[in-house]
């Protein structure tokens, strides 16, 4: 009698991972196809990076956070920007349509993230081949420390593509102080990425996904058609997903790493953040960084959360002159 339960339960359980797994590739099949790429493909080692890329004059780059895409930028903030800059904006590596960093083990149970500084090499390498010179480099969130490390390579390569200026948004710079969020712990582990990633791309309700969208601008609203824009179901998608959540899970000691390099970066530095950002709180990383680097300047945005490009583009494109400024002075 036993017996006969354990194999019913294992059949349950067997049907139910399958259903399951046919959920979440049907769903994540829906997103492809609702938002494709915007952009082109450029080959890598290892690989191929997803890139949008208009407008001229001096390079620019924009680097999305966690969970995100290029769309990010494409939304609003690259249109105004164009006529003063030639903007390259890259899916990072694992997201969007940008494959993962190579030799990154893969897979439901693996645990690996892409560490920042390979993600910067990954896309340094795209950059090189696209023909940019001399960029300033944005990242916003998740996006800062890659643009910190793409500036930490170029302290031991000389090389065109080595960036004139960085532009933080947001962006995560140092170490924080104690454990990520539960969510990031279980589905970084490998029974998240067997089981619990799986269940969420298949079941999660758009309901919680702009509840989820709107406790990122909190304080402020999410821009009307921003939620239908961004393509969240492509970061639902289950290896987007594994990737996504194992970056930030793995992240906190590569950060240690770079920040020893601080001190040696010399080229200019802005800082955009906002005062009530819980996400990536200022006290934390701007208001440090600028203790350890003295070419960084912060801009400090009173009551703006999480999303300062979209909540003060104004603010932005300033930021991102001064360091273009800045840069030409060198």
């Amino acid at each position: 009698m036993a017996r006969k339960a354990l194999t019913i339960s294992a059949l349950a359980i067997g049907v139910g991972a399958a259903l399951t797994s046919i959920g979440a590739s049907y769903r994540a099949a829906q997103a492809e196809e609702s938002y494709p790429p915007l952009g082109q493909f450029i080959d890598v080692t290892g690989g191929q990076v997803h890139y949008v890329q208009s407008g001229s004059g001096p390079h620019l780059i924009l680097l999305h956070g966690a969970g995100g895409n290029l769309r990010e930028f494409t939304f609003d903030l690259m249109d105004r920007l164009t006529e003063s800059y030639t903007v390259t904006a890259f899916d990072r590596p694992g997201l969007g349509y940008t494959d993962r960093v190579p030799g990154v083990t893969g897979g439901a149970t693996a645990t690996d993230g892409d560490p920042p500084l390979d993600q910067a090499r990954m896309l340094r390498e795209a950059a090189e081949k696209l023909g940019i010179t001399d960029p300033i480099v944005a990242g916003h969130s998740f996006g800062g420390i890659v643009s910190y490390a793409w500036a930490v390579e170029g302290l031991d390569n000389d090389s065109p593509v080595n960036a004139k200026a960085l532009v933080s948004l947001a962006g995560v710079t140092m170490p924080w102080p104690g454990p990520l969020d539960p969510y990031y712990r279980v589905n970084g582990s490998a029974f998240g990425g067997a089981v619990t990633i799986p269940l969420i791309s298949a079941l999660v309700p758009q309901s919680m996904v702009e509840s989820r969208i709107d406790g990122t601008f909190a304080p402020q609203p999410a821009p009307e058609g921003y939620a239908h824009y961004i393509g969240a179901g492509l970061t639902l998608r289950p290896d987007t997903m594994r990737a996504n959540i194992r970056q930030v899970n793995t992240l906190r000691p590569h950060v240690v790493e770079l920040v020893k390099r601080y001190p040696d970066l010399t080229l200019p530095i802005e800082i955009v953040h906002g005062d009530a950002d819980t996400t990536v709180p200022i006290h934390i990383h701007a208001q440090e960084v600028i203790k350890i680097v003295p070419s960084a300047k912060l801009t400090t945005l009173e009551g703006v959360g999480h999303m300062p490009h979209h909540v003060d583009p104004a603010a932005t494109i300033a930021a991102i002159n001064r360091a273009a400024e800045r840069a030409a002075e060198n």
